[in-house]
């Protein structure tokens, strides 16, 4: 039997291995040799797998089948296009879970385990934190797009397409759209943010009621939740399937060709995304003494769901449940992340700056320091409370757009390459919202396994 040691270490030629001949087939491609390039990357994936079933680990897997998709819908396609129903199958399942999942623990967390008065402590925390990264990730994208001028010398189309642009809101709108007139209708248009504040105060109505009154039916939404995180881990071995097919659709009905024209943009706006993690989360993580090891493994997977599905509602369960698993509290995990998805959105927020300054920029539209200033302030309000959709950012930016009086055609033209951003500014408010939860719990001296020491 071969030693653990040796067995590791293969597994570690293998993933080289694999990564080396992926770079070789795409650079094969490159240099016009297209046989060569897809023998070398369907070789990669197939060292890949038995290293997937070796590690048993959810993000490897959808690692691969993210790579598997990608080269599906390069060299076929005609079969990529027909694969987009088992993405869409994915997220209806995991939709399913989302109200229940967030009813039953807010109201328990907050019922069961006394935290009323905590409650309103947190929420504080949670807001600033959430303010002071999102403006972080708006001024990074302003100025990445300053730097970059990726939009100067774009070819506008002819005649500017008509749009349906939604008004800025108010923040008198704002907290009405917070409050649900049905939660009926809230649970099924799926509206998180209206669903955790009918949680929330369902949950304090629940913990002032006597002891006698309230046990029998916490007792039951306690079962309501384990029923529903093991659900969520059934669900949760589709994701793989659904990360591949997603990918293979949007390759094999775009094709890479869409890459090319707006390609700096692209470029700009992970760079901006690096120097986020980099120079404002990593830095977050360290003066909170989290381990980061250790912390990017628990969020790892449902960031690599965000990535790959572009829907931060997909990964909601499965971070929860990861969060909880790292050592921060139910009942904290249960109100920030779900309020995050709607407040903290820290990849969306570099993309919109970015957008916006790229639109002015595509339109040959100058904007002064002022404007800029102007401009960042209408996203911060605008971009709060917005669905955790794919690509629900994009209505933010036509609002913007029109109010501060840049043509909306211009962000007509990032639809085509939209995605491509999408999936990196989702798998980043994915990591941002799980790394909340735990800055909370690590502030509220209640992370547990000993990291509060």
């Amino acid at each position: 039997m071969m030693p653990a040691y040796s067995k590791s270490r293969l597994l570690r030629v293998l993933a080289l291995s694999a990564l080396l001949l992926w770079a070789g087939g795409i650079a094969a491609s490159t240099f016009r040799l297209p046989v060569a390039g897809e023998t070398l990357r369907w070789i990669a994936i197939g060292l890949l797998l038995p290293v997937a079933v070796r590690m048993s680990s959810l993000t490897l897997w959808t690692f691969l089948a993210m790579m598997a998709g990608a080269e599906l819908g390069v060299d076929l396609p005609h079969i990529a296009v027909k694969a987009h129903s088992l993405g869409e199958l994915f997220l209806r399942l995991v939709s399913l879970l989302v109200a229940p999942l967030i009813f039953a623990t807010i109201t328990t967390g907050v019922a069961a385990h006394g935290q009323l008065r905590s409650i309103g402590r947190v929420a504080v925390k949670s807001v600033v934190y959430f303010e002071i990264v999102t403006t972080l990730g708006l001024i990074i994208g302003t100025v990445a797009m300053n730097i970059s001028g990726a939009g100067w010398g774009l070819t506008l189309p002819a005649v500017e397409p008509a749009a349906s642009v939604m008004a800025v809101q108010t923040w008198q709108q704002m907290i009405l759209r917070m409050v649900p007139e049905n939660i009926a209708q809230a649970v099924a248009q799926n509206e998180i943010l209206q669903v955790a504040v009918f949680s929330l105060m369902f949950g304090c109505a629940l913990a002032l009621l006597p002891e006698q009154k309230r046990a029998p039916l916490i007792t039951i939404l306690q079962s309501l939740t384990d029923a529903m995180f093991q659900l969520t881990r059934i669900i949760m071995y589709l994701a793989p399937l659904a990360a591949g097919a997603a990918l293979a659709y949007t390759i094999g009905g775009a094709g890479l060709a869409m890459l090319l024209p707006l390609g700096k943009l692209i470029v700009t706006f992970y760079t901006a995304l690096a120097f986020l993690c980099l120079f404002v989360l990593v830095p977050i993580l360290l003066l909170f003494r989290i381990p980061i090891r250790r912390f990017v493994a628990a969020a790892g997977e449902p960031a690599a769901i965000g990535f790959a599905t572009t829907a931060a509602s997909a990964s909601l369960p499965l971070a929860m449940e990861r969060m909880e698993e790292f050592g921060v509290p139910r009942w904290i995990v249960s109100f920030v992340i779900p309020i995050g998805f709607s407040f903290n959105m820290d990849g969306s927020s570099v993309y919109l700056s970015m957008a916006a300054v790229f639109t002015a920029q595509a339109a040959g539209i100058h904007l002064s320091v002022r404007d800029q200033i102007t401009m960042l302030i209408t996203l911060a309000i605008a971009s709060k409370g917005v669905a955790t959709v794919p690509r629900a950012v994009l209505i933010v930016l036509l609002a913007t757009a029109s109010s501060i009086h840049i043509p909306t055609a211009p962000v007509l033209m990032i639809l085509g390459i939209d995605i491509l951003m999408d999936m990196g500014r989702t798998a980043i408010n994915v990591v941002g919202n799980c790394m909340a939860s735990v800055v909370i719990a690590r502030s509220e001296r209640v992370l547990s396994d000993g990291w509060n020491h």
